[in-house]
């Protein structure tokens, strides 16, 4: 498993810290997960393992998923509006608050475009669908929102440097395309996550996952608008 040191620099560690404020206040009043990078050093390893273990599978990791996903959801719903005829959907995403990791986004939005054909994944400095962050949180990495509709997928430092990073990413990513978690499962599907442990390396989808991720992105934005319809 590749193994990557990440740090801050005072610049980005100021910018995160404010950021991880201001969304603290909204989570306070909502209880939303928020970005944990305002928090100090790295977490030994052993702590980030324990805490993700405890986080994954739970009721809050999934409900955080199912938000995450609906954010995405209204996000590029709206977008599109304009355009009730497209046959597969562009979901806008921004790496600026991830710029350690923007390697692995950029080879997991590869992994997924180069799977499915309904819905494609493509960087912008412009407004996206949701962002990525980076930081230090014993739950490890996962997707929310940040208390205003808005959804962010969080890269834990500690855990990225123990699991295969780019499957830890693309992992993650599997969640803007509507996949649950599913840790019982073999080191062969994505969305086992952690589950196979560290030695598990596949980066990739299996068929099966391949294929539900087309079944929701079917029909393009006229799917979107009425699986949006649907959670509402």
């Amino acid at each position: 498993m590749s193994q990557r040191t990440h740090s801050n620099s005072p610049k980005s560690g100021r910018r995160l810290v404010a950021l991880a404020l201001g969304l603290g206040l909204a989570s306070a009043a909502l209880g939303t997960a928020v970005p944990a990078a305002a928090q100090p050093a790295a977490a030994p390893a052993t702590t980030a393992v324990a805490g993700y273990a405890h986080y994954a599978g739970s009721a809050q990791e999934s409900a955080a998923n199912k938000a995450f996903f609906d954010a995405v959801l209204q996000s590029v719903a709206k977008r599109q509006a304009a355009q009730p005829n497209l046959q597969s959907v562009t979901v806008y995403y921004s790496t600026a608050q991830a710029p350690s990791f923007r390697s692995q986004i950029s080879s997991a939005a590869s992994i997924w475009n180069s799977s499915v054909s309904n819905v494609k994944l493509q960087a912008t400095s412009g407004s996206a669908d949701f962002a990525y962050y980076e930081g230090n949180d014993s739950r490890g990495s996962y997707a929310s929102t940040n208390g205003h509709g808005s959804g962010y997928i969080f890269l834990d430092y500690a855990q990225n440097r123990q699991y295969d990073s780019i499957r830890v990413t693309a992992h993650e990513t599997g969640h803007v395309l509507g996949l649950p978690d599913h840790y019982s499962g073999p080191c062969s599907e994505l969305m086992s996550g952690g589950g196979p442990g560290t030695s598990c390396t596949n980066r990739y989808p299996n068929a099966a996952e391949r294929s539900r991720v087309n079944q929701l992105w079917a029909n393009g934005l006229a799917q979107a608008v009425a699986k949006l319809a649907a959670t509402r």
